[in-house]
């Protein structure tokens, strides 16, 4: 069995498996770590994303989509339900077909796949490389390389190894729970979020159809503002209220980071991607598009560097500064966004939606949202106006 390659990258989760699949492209030697039996499973989150950003890396074939949305709609805490006019289709995905078919590209690209193998520990071995330590049934395996490209997740134990500081506050994590639901009441056709002290302090809750009766109900909220209950009692109130005759189908809970992206997320021959790069859309906890994009970037840069042979920190800083140009900007606005939606009190919420809920239909866009809810603190919009120049 092979033991030496140019790349290795752990994790086998969309930004993971792109990361390889890119690395590949460009010409590099890579194999890719991944813990679980399978890809996809289990499934730790709502599967949403907008169709015309998936056409970047692949074409969404009909088996890799649960539903078709025509919308979103926004619940306030009194119950006023907000339409929402959204540019493009929103797709609801079938995760592990989908990261199988993230997996399949990657392979066809070349790059070689370890199931059922957990990396136990990373070192330096000389030379400007890497020494992975990976358990597999049993038996444990060493392998050099001249990059590592953690995709390990919000846990990232690779991360805190190489002297990242990936520590979260509780402020900026959110507890998630989700349940895959029976339940014939669930609109197949919206997807709906919840807001208020009662359903979700400091965050939201969900309710995204799947098809057939079936729908992923869940909530995340902040970690520091729990008082005291858990995210399953919050869910499972919700779900008491809102469909008390539902089936539990499956469970799956998880942190959820919501801050901005790390400062640092490369160093001498590592680069971090996805979650392990907090690099989740801290408004909306939404990680799957922005975790390829990361994926993509870090797998060209980290191929160029290898072709250019110096994979050190300067080197491979271009795929911070990439990031940072694409999305890490934006990603700083909606982290403010998020600091002030959560100090808006329920009273503060419902009137955001009865104004909302006056405009014609069209003008009910995702930006109007926002602006709406933060012109109660000027203080937020000028910041903004800072990060985007206007």
């Amino acid at each position: 069995m092979k033991t030496d390659f140019e790349i290795v990258v752990i994790g086998g989760g969309p930004a993971g498996t792109t990361a390889a699949r890119f690395a590949c492209i460009g010409g590099a030697e890579v194999l890719l770590v991944e813990r679980r039996r399978e890809f996809g499973v289990p499934t730790r989150c709502a599967e949403g994303v907008g169709e015309t950003s998936l056409a970047e890396f692949l074409k969404p074939d009909p088996s890799l989509i649960s539903r078709r949305l025509k919308g979103a709609r926004l619940i306030s805490p009194d119950g006023t339900a907000v339409e929402l006019t959204v540019e493009g289709s929103g797709l609801i995905l079938e995760r592990k077909i989908f990261d199988r078919k993230l997996a399949e590209l990657a392979g066809e690209a070349g790059t070689e796949i370890r199931l059922n193998s957990q990396v136990t520990s990373i070192e330096r071995a000389g030379d400007h490389r890497w020494r992975t330590k990976i358990s597999q049934n049993g038996t444990e395996k060493k392998v050099t390389s001249r990059i590592i490209i953690a995709a390990d997740g919000v846990e990232s134990r690779v991360g805190r190894w190489a002297g990242f500081k990936t520590a979260l506050s509780l402020h900026n994590i959110e507890s998630g729970l989700q349940y895959q639901i029976y339940d014939e009441s669930v609109d197949q056709n919206f997807s709906e979020l919840y807001f208020g002290e009662e359903v979700a302090p400091g965050g939201y809750l969900w309710c995204f159809p799947k098809g057939e009766g079936v729908g992923s109900v869940g909530v995340g909220l902040a970690a520091d503002r729990l008082k005291g209950k858990t995210a399953r009692s919050f869910l499972d109130d919700f779900l008491h209220e809102k469909f008390p005759n539902a089936r539990i189908i499956s469970m799956v809970a998880g942190g959820i980071p919501v801050s901005v992206t790390l400062k640092e997320i490369v160093g001498d021959g590592i680069m971090l991607v996805g979650d392990a790069a907090r690099q989740v859309n801290p408004m909306t906890g939404a990680g799957i598009l922005n975790g390829m994009i990361a994926g993509k970037l870090a797998g060209e840069v980290a191929a160029s560097a290898i072709k250019q042979g110096d994979t050190s920190k300067e080197r491979l800083q271009e795929y911070h500064k990439l990031w940072h140009q694409r999305v890490g900007k934006i990603h700083r606005a909606y982290y403010i966004i998020k600091e002030g939606v959560i100090k808006l009190s329920d009273d503060s919420l419902n009137r955001v939606a009865h104004l909302l809920s006056d405009l014609p239909p069209e003008k009910r866009t995702i930006k109007r949202v926002f602006f709406t809810a933060l012109s109660r603190d000027p203080r937020l919009l000028l910041e903004l106006r800072h990060i985007f120049g206007r």
